[in-house]
């Protein structure tokens, strides 16, 4: 069994003990007989010796809210002011029971709760009635024993309740505090969180706790009752934290993978059996590229769009019909609808999966370095008056200028597409080692072109100079011609302005021509 380094106790920062020095003389100055408990996962992170900045404390006397004005009365008698004060308030039919007071102290968020005690109906597991509960009450209703410790701020103590936090954080389990399968009708987005917690402390999920996850009343619970926007954020999480392959395995392996993304009622083609293990496949592949590339290869935002289109790749030509019937890939509908996340993400993917195709095409010739004749490009009209020996980097121009800081992620994901030459002997550690070296090859052919930041470069002539040469007040020509001058741009990396205007005239003229 492994075990994890725990600390004997929590050491505060100097902000953290400025925080809580204001909190006890809150409670000194109005003689108020109540301890504040810090909860959850500041203690486990503190113990663990990790930063967190996420402090939540809960009262066992009084309402956060009540808490929060007395210490707002407080800070104002001795001159400071308290900032940010809101209330977050309980929605019970989304699992949300106890309502939240928020303050800014020290430029860290605080929130505070009373200590929970819940009586449920029978059949919805939403509290019928709310009280102050105690310690031990509020510990047994947490979602894992690891987030169910305290730090009592008036003894400068560790309180274990449930008698199985530090033990379990040592140990590494991922164990709920009461059985599994209440703890996950309570709040079925617990599931979720087990797996998240599970996956970035590389815990054991405990055997209970994924027999309950799996069951259909649970998985029919975390459909039904958890909005779709919680459901997405623990995912955004863990897909932007350290083990996003070990998360959705888990994901996989508790079978609510259809469950976390959700597919509309009808799309097409049929999406095969085994289809999620393929998308694990695709983001493990891509997980570990990311890794042999170097961490500076891509920025954090980068790198997690990178996971999400990797994992995607196999739903890539799957659609959907939306109102007036436009076909959307149901990667947009996975997005929008099943994770709620903001636009940018499925538009920026989409665009990633769109390239990668493109990219993809360009990649033996990038690879030759050769004046290869391309064939194919239907997405290059622009091409007819390039010469052959140019068409590569105009082709490759043009992608750059599209994607912008984000074109060596659409080649990653184009890596992943791209068929690897394997024999029986080679392990997947040997076949990993050669998409690095592709990427790396395709990615100094980039360079070698001067494309590296090619959208930065200022276009030789702007719309004025094409209306004045083809004698027009504008409409889509402008925009034709354009492109095609960028094209004749890219084509000659050392022209003037004033050759890009006389190719146009001549260009022009043949054109008049031919009409």
């Amino acid at each position: 069994m492994s075990t994890h380094h725990v600390r004997d106790n929590i050491q505060l920062s100097d902000v953290e003990k400025r925080i809580f020095d204001r909190l006890l003389a809150t409670l000194r100055h109005f003689n108020l007989q109540s301890h504040l408990r810090v909860a959850g996962g500041w203690v486990r992170d503190k113990l663990l010796g990790k930063e967190c900045y996420d402090i939540d404390i809960a009262l066992d006397k009084m309402m956060g809210t009540e808490f929060v004005d007395k210490v707002r009365e407080y800070l104002l008698t001795i001159g400071e002011d308290a900032q940010g004060v809101c209330v977050i308030e309980s929605n019970p039919e989304q699992s949300k029971h106890l309502e939240t007071a928020r303050m800014r102290l020290f430029d860290m968020w605080i929130d505070f709760v009373n200590l929970r005690s819940e009586e449920y109906t029978e059949n919805s597991r939403i509290p019928s009635m709310q009280k102050f509960g105690t310690p031990e009450e509020d510990a047994y209703r947490r979602d894992l024993t690891i987030n169910s410790l305290f730090y009592n701020i008036n003894t400068d103590l560790v309180e274990d309740f449930t008698k199985r936090g530090i033990a379990d954080l040592k140990s590494g389990k991922i164990v709920t505090p009461l059985p599994p399968k209440a703890t996950f009708l309570d709040d079925p987005l617990r599931v979720v969180r087990a797996i998240r917690f599970g996956a970035r402390f590389e815990f054991t999920l405990d055997e209970d706790l994924k027999q309950a996850a799996a069951c259909d009343e649970v998985k029919d619970a975390l459909a039904a009752k958890i909005s779709r926007e919680r459901i997405g954020t623990e995912i955004d999480l863990m897909i932007s934290g350290n083990q996003p392959v070990k998360a959705m395995t888990y994901i996989c392996d508790l079978t609510i993978f259809w469950i976390v993304f959700t597919l509309p009622p009808v799309f097409e083609p049929a999406i095969s059996d085994g289809c999620e293990r393929l998308c694990i496949s695709q983001l493990d592949i891509a997980w570990n590229l990311i890794h042999l590339l170097g961490k500076t290869t891509f920025t954090d935002e980068q790198r997690r769009l990178t996971l999400y289109a990797a994992m995607f790749l196999p739903l890539r030509n799957t659609i959907y019909r939306e109102k007036k019937a436009k076909k959307v890939p149901v990667v947009n509908y996975i997005f929008r609808e099943s994770l709620k996340r903001k636009a940018k993400d499925p538009e920026t993917v989409l665009d990633l999966h769109r390239a990668s195709n493109k990219f993809l095409s360009l990649i033996p010739c990038l690879v030759s370095n050769e004046d290869v004749q391309i064939v194919g490009h239907d997405w290059m009209t622009e091409l007819i008056d390039v010469p052959v020996s140019s068409r590569v980097r105009v082709l490759t121009g043009f992608l750059l200028r599209e994607l912008k800081d984000f074109w060596r992620v659409a080649l990653l994901i184009s890596i992943l597409l791209h068929p690897i030459d394997v024999n029986d002997t080679e392990d997947e550690s040997s076949q990993l080692s050669k998409r690095r070296d592709l990427f790396n090859t395709v990615e100094s052919s980039v360079i070698k072109l001067g494309l590296e930041k090619v959208w930065e470069v200022k276009q030789l002539i702007n719309g004025k100079d094409v209306m004045s040469v083809l004698q027009v007040k504008g409409g889509p020509l402008v925009k034709e011609w354009l492109d095609k001058a960028m094209a004749w741009q890219l084509a000659h990396p050392s022209g003037t302005a004033e050759e890009c205007l006389d190719w146009l005239r001549e260009a022009n003229s043949k054109r008049v021509k031919l009409e």
